[in-house]
């Protein structure tokens, strides 16, 4: 007789004693039989907390009038959650093995379910942004153990369809964000943004609690490192803090954003001699010898940078200079995600043919063209110029994603994955945290720039620049405004030309600077031993 893997046998002088007997292997086609209930479950999940990144944005006015709140203290709504969310991804590996991956995704889910519920019940400032580092912390679970589930959820020969579900849900759900919550908030209010977390997240978790099943090669740590943790969450936590507190105090030129450059340097320095010297560490690091997962991580944090630089200047553009609303600008950019999607559809289902170096080549050859036509826009082009460019930018993520993901990972042990997961997805997401960081001080720099440049040829004794004051005169006055105010408004309707007219020229700059940070990360693709992912002519299995 055998109970759940226990067999009866004859002990001494006859004696019975039940001896523990594993059960039989699972059949490998029951071992992936739920695997697109898995993808759906850990894509709607990832999509929820990736939505909640940018989905606040659209709503900061709303807050601040309901809560009494200036713009500074409202930040931290964003602040406090990408902070949160940046110190738990390079955590999420050894969580889900001290936990057990079923539990510690399910419970993160639920967590962010709740905290996104308290978000919309808060009445202060002080309770909204402490719910939305809670949020934060449940939200870093869900891109990295996701994405480690859905490498082992699929067979090998179909990795790359697992991979590109997660992709379309990466890439679409930033995009949507604000559209979603300026529809929302002109609807309903902005608890609502919050409030729909909830149904969608906890179905989402009753599908990872029913369908994924921890790792057979899960290693649990037997004890806490907690300077490492300690270590890990000053340093993510400073550097995320400078970056976007920056611009506002002016970068090093302010004691604080320079204490807080130290503090993440010192953090580095010592988390990096820490787990490399502890026998159980909360990052391993050692799997960085794997020069296929360094390359990866390199590439990802560049394009991080200017995927998430230019996706920061393109709403700008489109609202200051063409006064389009938030959902006007989401409509603008959403066909450039769909395209993304058909693409990662079309790599996840040709992954096994396709090689990384190649893809990744030609994605971003793709994207520099995207950046280049979108630097020759001018204050009389229209949204529907922004159409091809953003289709081409669309195409070319696709085609870096999916392929670059499943080629870092290659050579991981199974054991491995969480760790190369979370160091990919946390320097994707600094690398996005500098991006933006960077072009909003650049933006700033280039048209101050620009304008002055531009100044010094509109001066009182160049025959153009007095004709046009004469023209924009008398426009006033033939609209009724008494002459000698017509002049002084002229003036200032010049100035702000001239300051329009900069601020294109500055975008431009950062459109062709994107575009060239990202082709400048192809020459790591030589340190690849191969473009193949995972089951598919790479080296693991």
């Amino acid at each position: 007789m055998a109970t759940d893997g226990a067999t009866l046998s004859a002990g001494p002088r006859g004696t019975a004693r039940f001896v523990y007997a594993p059960p039989a292997a699972e059949p490998a086609e029951d071992k992936y039989k739920y695997k697109y209930f898995i993808a759906i479950a850990v894509t709607l999940a990832a999509v929820l907390e990736l939505i909640d990144t940018s989905i606040v944005n659209v709503a900061i006015p709303h807050m601040m009038g309901n809560l009494g709140a200036t713009l500074d203290e409202i930040s931290w709504v964003s602040t406090g959650y990408i902070i949160a969310n940046v110190i738990v991804i390079p955590m999420s590996g050894w969580l889900s093995a001290y936990f057990g991956r079923k539990r510690y995704l399910t419970g993160s889910i639920l967590l962010f379910v709740a905290a996104s519920f308290l978000c919309g019940a808060s009445r202060s400032l002080e309770a909204l942004v402490l719910w939305r580092v809670v949020q934060g912390v449940g939200g870093g679970a869900l891109l990295s153990t996701a994405q480690t589930t859905l490498f082992e959820s699929f067979p090998p020969e179909e990795i790359g369809i697992g991979q590109a579900m997660f992709g379309v849900g990466v890439m679409v759900g930033p995009t949507i964000g604000p559209t979603l919550g300026g529809w929302i908030v002109d609807n309903y209010n902005w608890p609502w943004i919050f409030y729909i977390n909830v149904p969608l997240g906890i179905l989402a978790a009753i599908m990872v609690a029913t369908y994924v099943h921890d790792a057979a090669h899960q290693e649990r740590a037997e004890k806490i490192d907690f300077l490492g943790f300690i270590l890990l969450a000053t340093g993510v936590g400073s550097l995320q803090w400078m970056l976007e507190k920056g611009e506002r105090y002016d970068w090093f030129d302010s004691r604080f954003i320079t204490g807080l450059a130290v503090v993440s340097a010192v953090s580095f320095i010592w988390l990096l001699w820490h787990e490399l010297t502890t026998d159980e560490p909360i990052i391993n690091f050692r799997v960085l010898k794997s020069r296929q997962l360094t390359a990866g991580v390199l590439i990802a944090s560049l394009l991080g940078l200017a995927l998430f630089g230019s996706i920061f200047v393109l709403p700008v553009f489109l609202q200051n200079l063409h006064g389009l609303t938030a959902n006007q600008t989401g409509l603008v950019i959403l066909p450039g995600a769909l395209a993304s999607a058909f693409t990662m559809m079309w790599v996840g289902k040709n992954a096994n043919r396709l090689d990384a170096r190649a893809t990744v080549t030609v994605g971003a050859a793709l994207f520099f063209a995207s950046m280049w036509l979108l630097a020759r826009m001018t204050l009389a082009s229209g949204p529907d110029e922004t159409f091809w460019p953003l289709i081409l930018r669309g195409v070319g993520l696709g085609l870096i994603f999916v392929p670059l993901t499943n080629a870092t990972m290659a050579d991981l042990r199974l054991k491995d994955l969480a760790q190369g997961t979370g160091m990919f997805n946390l320097t994707r997401q600094l690398g996005g945290s500098l991006g933006i960081a960077i072009m909003a001080t650049l933006l700033t720099r280039f048209t101050s720039q620009k304008k002055a440049l531009l100044a010094e040829h509109v001066t009182t004794m160049d025959p153009l620049s007095l004709g046009r004051l004469g023209q924009i005169t008398q426009g006033l006055i033939a609209r009724g405004v008494n002459p000698l105010l017509a002049k002084q408004e002229a003036l200032g309707m010049l100035d702000r030309q001239i300051g329009a007219q900069a601020s294109v020229l500055a975008f431009s700059r950062i459109y062709i600077l994107s575009g060239v940070i990202l082709l400048g990360s192809l020459p790591l693709l030589f340190l690849f031993k191969t473009g193949k992912g995972r089951g598919a002519g790479g080296f693991a299995h």
